[in-house]
């Protein structure tokens, strides 16, 4: 079998590839985004070839700046980021009121003493209840680095907190088989009632579980 045809990334080849990813997202990449469109080396030929990302664009007299993590670039891409995550962080509320009630559902939920360690939702049902940690992935790269700092942030915790803990991952490009496939990968795991879910999967699971029955005091 004849080995596959090694690529030369000339400049007018990465050119064309900057472009087309221009084209199709309005932007120019980040350097995760270089390794994930086919149209482009990876980040590290980049690094060794031409010094770097930034010396790329000088290179190429790219517009929208050079150092993407800094300036308007990095200013808009901070406030894209945070108005997705209110968006996501409402339809995950929206839905949980509606399923288990208002006054269940409690948001920014403190689960250590510390008063800095906090899941997005906690919710009371008939088996303990149940914590929310919500996120959203650019790509499975992206997605590993994010599920590695929520492992860290409840390293301590999962043998106290009486109840399951679910990392809820948004981007619904990424099904919940990649997720199963992703941590069987994983050197290390989920700790103990901890569970990674897609936005269908963790639907599911909501269904099965029954709002905590409130007792209601009669007032003479």
């Amino acid at each position: 079998m004849m080995a596959a045809k090694k690529i030369l990334w000339t400049l007018e080849r990465i050119q064309e590839g900057l472009n087309k990813f221009h084209t199709g997202h309005g932007r120019y990449p980040t350097a995760t985004e270089f390794d994930d469109f086919s149209y482009l080396p990876r980040a590290k030929t980049i690094e060794r070839r031409f010094g770097g990302l930034i010396e790329l664009r000088k290179q190429l007299k790219l517009s929208g700046g050079h150092d993407l993590r800094t300036g308007e670039h990095s200013t808009n891409r901070a406030h894209a980021i945070n108005q997705r995550a209110h968006a996501m962080e409402k339809r995950v509320y929206d839905f949980l009121t509606k399923r288990f009630g208002r006054e269940l559902v409690h948001r920014e939920y403190f689960f250590t003493d510390d008063h800095r360690t906090r899941a997005d939702f906690f919710v009371y049902d008939t088996k303990k209840g149940f914590c929310v940690d919500v996120f959203y992935p650019n790509s499975p790269r992206n997605l590993t680095g994010c599920l590695n700092i929520k492992l860290t942030k409840y390293a301590n915790t999962a043998e106290m907190l009486p109840y399951p803990v679910i990392f809820l991952q948004m981007n619904e490009t990424i099904d919940q088989r990649a997720l199963d496939s992703l941590i069987q990968k994983k050197k290390r795991g989920l700790g103990h009632d901890q569970y990674l879910m897609s936005w269908d999967t963790f639907q599911s699971f909501c269904t099965v579980r029954n709002p905590l029955k409130v007792l209601k005091q009669a007032v003479s």
